[in-house]
């Protein structure tokens, strides 16, 4: 099945058919339920096809048959032209009852060039996706705020003008169709258009993400610290920030089911905001996942950094996601001098998901995150609610240091003892509170410096630092 693309211009309106899947450059409304779709998945080598599998289950698309061809990839086709050959005859010859019937879609167990993109939709005539897109079309599908529409479809479009230039470029290489035929230069305005937009909404997106900077900065000259939450897709952040702000956020059991930024703020303490955003995965290219940048950034330009790992993983998967995870981490938002020493950076890893993990599977997988650096790891279940508060605890201690203990001076003229008080639960998180018999008050506080410093200098001496 190919799909038309209609390209709207002033006085015609032509039909162009373009690459099988390279939906992102139709007009209109993308499709975003893929529910009940049935495919054949193309595998070579031997591959470990296990996450690409839950991708494709989270969209609710049918596996009909994997076809696996052993070596390399071929550049071409990623298949060898013979076995291409059979698969595509097997979808031309297909009758009634055939198990192939219904299958409109080819998936392809890599990365995959333009190249081979365009060789397997011209072998199957159905619509193709490799990695990439079934992500692409995952994002669209979970892709709920104008936000996270526009960086979905930035990602889409980048992918696509790749695939039309290879399109363009092999047109190239035979007869060319006339001056506004359906060959080159009917393309190449295709590809213009794709332009446009992309220009369009780069711009959009970045006046989005010079309103969170400013945001952040405001909040910073206020006072309020950041804790950002970053990991593996599906590592429990949303839960996590669920549990600590009760503020809702969108949690389900599915790969990217976030994919833009939450802030809220930490229900013990109005100055703790804490940021959950979309998940990193292993061999996404740079070019799509620079497009949420501007996501990313309001969970990793934070105070401290909590990485998620989720413990249920077996060994292999928990290595391999670990290490894509400071990977992301590292190569966008750390400087050597950061990554020669994570104990200065302020960052902290838990493991979740915990409950259902023996003792013994829970400190070999303990010494597995502490070997690739993290010192400062706790452990954690959001369900069961084990280890919540030693993880609260901690994560204050590493934004604040050790608690101060700061003495109100009651006095009968004046603002009431009560209203510093109240500024004191406004600027930290008191921890213990003790009233003497003359009236003062004598707090244990976990507070910033320059939060201290503020109340210190507005309390007309009636607040000391003990």
């Amino acid at each position: 099945m190919r799909m038309t693309l209609r390209l709207f211009m002033a006085k015609q309106e032509p039909n162009f058919e373009v690459l099988a899947g390279a939906g992102g450059v139709a007009l209109g409304e993308a499709r975003t339920n893929h529910e009940g779709r049935k495919a054949i998945l193309l595998i070579r080598g031997q591959e470990d096809t296990t996450e690409f599998e839950s991708l494709i289950n989270t969209m609710g698309i049918v596996i009909v048959e994997s076809i696996y061809q052993p070596g390399e990839q071929d550049p071409k086709g990623y298949f060898g032209k013979g076995r291409l050959q059979d698969v595509s005859d097997e979808l031309r010859l297909r009758v009634a009852g055939h198990p192939w019937q219904g299958v409109d879609l080819v998936l392809i167990h890599t990365n995959a060039t333009p190249r081979q993109l365009v060789a397997v939709s011209d072998a199957t005539k159905v619509e193709v996706w490799d990695r990439v897109r079934l992500l692409l079309s995952l994002f669209n599908a979970h892709a709920n705020s104008l936000e996270a529409r526009t960086q979905v479809r930035i990602a889409r479009l980048q992918s696509d003008r790749t695939v039309l230039r290879e399109l363009a470029n092999q047109t190239t290489t035979g007869e060319r169709a006339g001056y506004g035929g359906g060959g080159v230069t009917a393309l190449q305005a295709v590809i213009a258009n794709v332009n446009r937009e992309l220009t369009s909404l780069r711009k959009r997106q970045k006046k989005h993400s010079k309103a969170q900077a400013e945001r952040r900065r405001q909040r910073t000259r206020s006072g309020a610290v950041t804790v950002g939450f970053a990991g593996y897709t599906n590592a429990g952040k949303s839960s996590l920030f669920l549990k600590m702000s009760g503020k809702e956020v969108l949690v389900e059991d599915k790969l990217f089911s976030t994919l833009e930024t939450t802030v809220g703020r930490l229900a013990a303490s109005p100055r703790v905001l804490l940021a959950d955003t979309i998940g990193f995965i292993d061999n996404l290219p740079s070019a799509t996942l620079d497009a949420f940048r501007a996501t990313l950034s309001e969970a990793l330009e934070c105070d401290l950094l909590v990485v998620l790992v989720d413990a249920t993983d077996s060994i292999r998967e928990l290595e391999r996601k670990i290490s894509a995870t400071q990977r992301e981490i590292n190569a966008r938002y750390l400087n050597q001098d950061e990554l020669e020493n994570l104990d200065e950076r302020k960052i902290m890893c838990a493991l979740t998901k915990i409950e259902s993990l023996t003792t013994e599977q829970l400190l070999e997988k303990k010494s597995i995150v502490k070997r690739h650096g993290y010192s400062s790891l706790l452990a954690i279940s959001v369900h069961q609610e084990i280890g919540l508060e030693e993880f609260q605890d901690a994560m204050l201690k590493q934004l604040f240091g050790n608690t101060v203990t700061i003495k109100l001076i009651n006095s009968e003229t004046g603002r009431s003892i009560e209203g510093y008080l109240s500024d004191v639960y406004e600027s930290g998180m008191i921890i213990d509170k003790k009233q003497e018999k003359n009236g003062d008050i004598l707090v244990d506080v976990w507070i910033n410096q320059q939060s201290l410093a503020r109340l210190v200098s507005n309390s007309n001496g009636r607040i000391e630092v003990k």
